[in-house]
């Protein structure tokens, strides 16, 4: 399984590797268009190779992708903390309490009780 996983990653590599061998050529990255930017004065902008742009917006969206899942599940978590907490303070009680009436014997408990 782990030469699996070593091949998988070596092929991953030679397709990355592949891809950015062939987006070598340069890309400029503009706040505004250049009719906008010349009108407001504001002419922000950024020469990068065509694969660290394609890099970059994979791993912006990876990101955001983990941030929204995480929001968006924090209700079911902080939902499944609460009942988890529940639960241990309701078997600590029913613990304390069998111990204290019968000593601790389900038995004698059931017996008790009829």
């Amino acid at each position: 399984m782990r030469y699996l996983r070593y091949l998988v990653l070596a092929v991953l590599a030679i397709i990355l590797v592949t891809v950015a061998l062939a987006n070598r050529g340069p890309l400029t990255l503009r706040l505004l268009p250049e009719d906008m930017s010349g009108l407001l004065g504001l002419s922000l902008q950024i020469t990068l190779p065509a694969f660290v742009v394609l890099l970059l917006a994979v791993i912006f969206g990876g990101v955001l992708g983990f941030v929204w899942e995480g929001i968006r599940e924090h209700k079911h978590r902080a939902a499944a903390a609460t009942e988890r907490k529940m639960r241990q303070k309701l078997e600590g009680e029913m613990g304390t309490g069998r111990s204290k009436e019968t000593g601790g014997d389900d038995v004698l408990a059931l017996l008790e009780g009829n």
